[in-house]
């Protein structure tokens, strides 16, 4: 008897495997969808969309990311790896190469251009600081650990097909995953682009889709409400002063895309509905052309919709145009859906479902409640007099601090070895003062999170869960809740996103296929968890670093 009840006690705690493999892994993710953002806006949206996957699929209604940095590369391959930061080493969108002394964008790779492209000239006139962001050398090689993309590659071996596709590289590219092709928006090019690690030409089908005018067709058009106004818990507050006013765009309806030669047009489409409805159509020519689904062995489709994240940042999410967004992808999502059941049969689909991060409501929105809120600008940190008494008490004239990726400061760690400075030293001396910063909560050296030396609290886990220690900043800063960067790319916006709180953590995971009860869930589960649920689903190796659990509820029925 003691040697069968472990063994029945192990079988019953084992998930068991799908009756029958699935055609096609579909793994939706919504940028910046927080997880109330569905049922918040649901008012008029229909039932081919979000709320077909809810009512059909298992619907995770308190899902968080566990790490502290909740920005786009790092959630995307959180979702990809089921590992956190800290182990797969996406730790930022943005993190400092001490070897190069530049920014290092988080999926650049030199070596592999983009296709018909040679790449930006390293002696160009380009700031230093921006060029991480607009090389045009893309690859997933930063990736450390496999994805369950890789995975599916590996068991079901060479027949299976792999794609990711997104308007942001980081989207398509992380979860594509080392195995997989990715292909993303390219705003110079008003197309669809990819690099020379996936392949040496475009195929013809994606030479064909850039060719067809679909991005060019919303010349001169407005985007202009969905729904009749009734429809809309904002409708009355359309034009909100805190929103931002980029190239003309303006923040009321209806809002104009111009001329399609005009210098934003591109950048115009992809803070619309109109961005995402162009991945939504690229991903259709690919599940044709590619003849995805069409056998016995499984394929994996990434679709990455990145529109949610930069209207979120422009108009906050507490905003008509937020609200409309999400009612036009639910829309175009349904369409999609559709689509794949045409051509593949749902019953025949396995579809995950989340969000790469949530986002924070703006300044604005919450001082009309009475919460106090606030942007920082760290680039006046470093004129704190605390700083300059940090100088006299280490006797150094230059500036101790090298560089702030957020949410890493990178310390100079050059004049710290040329003085003999103990490091950890420095850096409590550092964090000491950043706390004593308004708008700073937490401030955690690189050399107490290396050794174990943090305290066992909520927060301190974030942070350990995001550190790396070849990548990470010599400090992690917390800022205080509802305290923001609100730096986009140079542009200072409305919304933002990036801290442990759950405002920016919270995020929907529903799951949703063959074998798969309808039922909501709302015990906390964590976005680690997502890609070995679907590796056990499969029957296949999670991958490599993967340290999340299978969610049960999947595989009752």
């Amino acid at each position: 008897m003691r040697f069968w009840l472990p063994f029945v006690f192990g079988a019953l705690a084992a998930p068991a495997v799908a009756q029958e493999t699935p055609k096609l892994v579909l793994q939706l993710t919504v940028d910046q969808l927080r997880g109330d953002l569905i049922h918040r806006y649901s008012k008029g949206m229909g039932k081919d969309g979000f709320f077909r996957l809810i009512s059909s699929g298992v619907h995770y209604a308190d899902a968080h990311h566990r790490h502290a940095n909740t920005e786009t590369i790092v959630g995307h391959t959180t979702l990809a790896t089921g590992a956190d930061p800290s182990v797969h080493g996406m730790v930022a969108n943005l993190w400092f190469d001490r070897v190069t002394g530049q920014q290092f964008y988080n999926v650049q790779d030199a070596d592999y251009p983009l296709v018909g492209a040679s790449g930006v000239d390293k002696d160009s006139e380009i700031d230093p600081t921006q060029r991480a962001a607009t090389t045009d050398g893309r690859s997933p090689r930063s990736i450390i650990t496999s994805t369950i993309s890789d995975e599916i590659a590996l068991h079901y071996g060479p027949e299976t097909k792999i794609f990711g596709v997104s308007v942001k590289d980081r989207g398509a590219i992380s979860m594509a995953g080392h195995a997989g092709q990715a292909y993303w928006f390219s705003k110079s090019d008003y197309g669809f682009v990819t690099s020379t690690y996936y392949r040496e030409d475009y195929p013809e089908w994606v030479e064909e889709w850039n060719a067809s005018g679909k991005v060019r067709a919303y010349e001169l058009l407005d985007w202009n409400l969905l729904l009749p106004e009734e429809n809309y818990l904002f409708a009355d507050r359309d034009n909100q002063e805190w929103e931002t006013i980029m190239a003309g765009f303006g923040r009321a309806f209806p809002h104009s895309f111009g001329p399609s030669d005009g210098d934003y047009y591109t950048t115009l489409l992809t803070i619309s509905p109109a961005g995402d409805a162009l991945t939504l159509d690229f991903a259709k020519a690919l599940i044709e052309a590619e003849d995805i689904g069409q056998d016995d062995v499984p394929d994996y489709l990434a679709v990455s919709l990145s529109s949610t994240d930069y209207v979120g940042h422009i108009f906050g999410p507490s905003s008509l145009e937020s609200e409309d967004n999400l009612k036009q992808l639910d829309k175009e999502l349904g369409a999609f859906l559709n689509y794949v059941d045409e051509k593949i049969g749902l019953d025949n689909v396995l579809i995950v479902l989340s969000a790469d991060h949530g986002g924070s409501e703006t300044p604005g929105t919450l001082a009309e409640i009475g919460i106090e809120a606030e942007y920082f600008d760290f680039n006046t940190i470093d004129k704190e007099p605390g700083f300059d008494r940090l100088k006299e008490q280490f006797g150094v004239s230059k500036e101790l601090i090298a560089n702030f990726s957020q949410p890493y400061l990178y310390l100079n760690k050059e004049l710290i070895r040329e003085r003999g400075l103990n490091e950890l030293e420095v850096e409590r001396a550092v964090a000491e003062e950043l706390v004593k910063i308004r708008g700073i909560a937490f401030a955690v050296g690189a050399t107490e999170l290396r050794n174990g030396l943090v305290g066992d609290t909520l927060v301190n886990r974030a942070v350990e869960a995001n550190f790396h220690p070849d990548r990470s900043g010599d400090i992690y800063i917390v800022f205080e809740p509802h305290w923001f960067v609100a730096d986009l790319d140079g542009l200072i916006v409305a919304g933002s996103h990036g801290a442990p709180w759950p405002y920016d953590s919270y995020v929907p995971i529903i799951v949703s296929g063959p074998d798969i009860e309808a039922k909501r869930v709302n015990r906390r589960v964590e976005t680690v968890d997502l890609a070995p649920t679907i590796a056990a689903y499969l029957g296949i190796k999670a991958p490599t670093g993967a340290d999340g659990n299978v969610l049960h509820e999947v595989f009752e029925d």
